[in-house]
C-alpha cells in the first residue's frame, strides 16, 4: 500500500535529475529553472476477490526549462514506467509533460 515514504523517495530521485523539484506547487511559489513539478494524476488498483491488493499511483511530471534540449529530458524519459506525453512552450519556457507510475 502507498505510504508517504514512496512520494518522498520519488522526490529524492527527481532531485538527482534537477535541483529544483516541486510537489503540487502553489501559484505563489517563485520557481527556479530548470525545474520539475509533479502531482498525483491517478491510481490503478489490482483486485482479487473484489478487494484491491495493490495500488499503483501515477504522477504527472513537468520538466520546465529555458533550454528545449535540456539533458534532464533524457534522464526523466529513462525512468522505469515513464512516458513522455507532450511538449509545449509557455512564457518563454519549454514544458515537457511525462506520466510516471511509481
Amino acid at each position: 500500500m502507498y505510504t508517504m515514504g514512496q512520494r518522498v523517495q520519488l522526490q529524492a530521485i527527481l532531485e538527482t535529475i534537477v535541483p529544483h523539484v516541486y510537489f503540487q506547487p502553489p501559484d505563489d511559489v517563485q520557481m527556479q529553472y530548470p525545474a520539475i513539478t509533479y502531482e498525483r494524476a491517478r491510481a490503478d488498483a489490482n483486485h482479487a476477490d473484489n478487494i484491491p491488493y495493490m495500488v499503483t499511483k501515477q504522477y504527472q511530471l513537468t520538466l520546465i526549462s529555458y533550454d528545449p534540449d535540456d539533458l534532464a529530458f533524457d534522464k526523466i524519459a529513462a525512468l522505469s514506467s515513464c512516458v513522455h506525453e507532450r511538449n509545449f512552450p509557455a512564457n518563454g519556457l519549454n514544458h515537457d509533460v511525462f506520466n510516471l507510475y511509481f
